[in-house]
């Protein structure tokens, strides 16, 4: 073989590095043809399998099975390429109006072929020209599915600047939502989670906007939520504090130990002009009466205007019950 590869060479008076020269001229120029081919439009037929979505009330938001859309169309060598490949390896999601999907019977929905010209540019993409379709209707199967309406659980990473604190009126909208799914599926949630909120060094009000955590099988509502988180400036005051004794019956007598408790209160800053400077805490003899240990939970008289938070310590405290003489 290469004896003949040598003859062709010195009939044609072609050196080895001239032929290799010329094989790249050859593929430089096939290239050129293939760009300049590729790059006309042509006229011919267009099938993609389209996968149909739609929000309807009650039912899956993804079709069960796919249907073939055919259409005569214009477009270039290089996007009918693409096309045929498409075609052969995986079906195009298309998200279809409620409007457009009519209902056939149970869970069978279709789409006439006069609503599928504004969605052209989904299925075959931007760049083909559609002249009509061929197919005339395609039909839909979206199971039947259950729902739920189940709380927004937040998830914060909140830290603040000194003596800056949240004054507990985070809020979340919408605060529920509905989750669709299997039975089965929904039986286990309880509850829907946002993606995490960070936010550090807090001094002022913060809004924004979270999206919620995909739940595998099921579909959610809302994909996000707003939320607002309040800050507000505080002080904090700390104080000893006598511990009263409520509701005790006139023949008995009911002491406490220890009968003093710190209170520590975080108020809004600043104070307000009605509040008070002596703390009043105390027990109630209805809790000694439903309790087993003996040990009644110390209880702060309020709430006061400006009250954020407030800590006893002791939080509870040792009853004795006498009768009186």
């Amino acid at each position: 073989m290469k004896d003949i590869l040598d003859r062709i060479l010195k009939a044609f008076n072609v050196s080895g590095r001239d032929w290799a020269v010329l094989l790249l001229a050859l593929l430089l120029a096939f290239s050129i043809w293939l760009i300049h081919n590729l790059s006309l439009k042509y006229n011919d037929y267009l099938t993609v399998s389209v996968v149909a979505q739609c929000k309807i009330d009650g039912h899956a938001a993804v079709s069960s099975n796919t249907c073939e859309v055919v259409a005569r169309g214009r477009a270039t060598g290089y996007r009918l390429l693409k096309l045929s490949t498409i075609a052969r390896h995986k079906a195009v999601s298309v998200d279809f109006s409620p409007a457009v999907m009519k209902h056939k019977e149970g869970d069978l929905y279709y789409v006439t072929s006069d609503c599928l010209q504004e969605y052209a540019h989904l299925i075959y993409g931007s760049g083909v020209a559609v002249e009509y379709f061929v197919s005339d209707t395609l039909y839909y199967r979206f199971p039947a599915i259950s729902s739920r309406k189940v709380p927004v659980h937040p998830v914060f990473s909140l830290s603040y600047s000194p003596q800056y604190m949240s004054d507990g009126q985070t809020a979340i909208y919408p605060d529920s939502v509905y989750v669709y799914g299997e039975p089965s599926r929904l039986e286990s949630i309880s509850e829907v989670y946002t993606k995490p909120v960070r936010h550090s060094d807090l001094h002022s009000n913060v809004t924004g906007v979270v999206e919620l955590e995909k739940i595998r099988g099921v579909r959610l509502s809302e994909k996000q939520v707003s939320y607002r988180i309040d800050v507000v400036r505080y002080v904090e005051m700390t104080s000893d504090s006598y511990v009263n004794v409520v509701n005790v019956p006139s023949d008995k007598i009911m002491t406490v130990y220890p009968s003093v408790v710190t209170v520590k209160r975080k108020t809004v800053y600043p104070l307000p002009a009605d509040f008070s400077a002596d703390p009043e805490v105390y027990v109630d003899y209805g809790d000694y009466i439903n309790s087993v240990s003996g040990k009644c939970r110390v209880r702060y008289r309020g709430p006061e205007p400006g009250l954020i938070d407030v800590v006893l310590e002791p939080e509870y405290v040792e009853c004795m019950l006498e009768e009186r003489w």
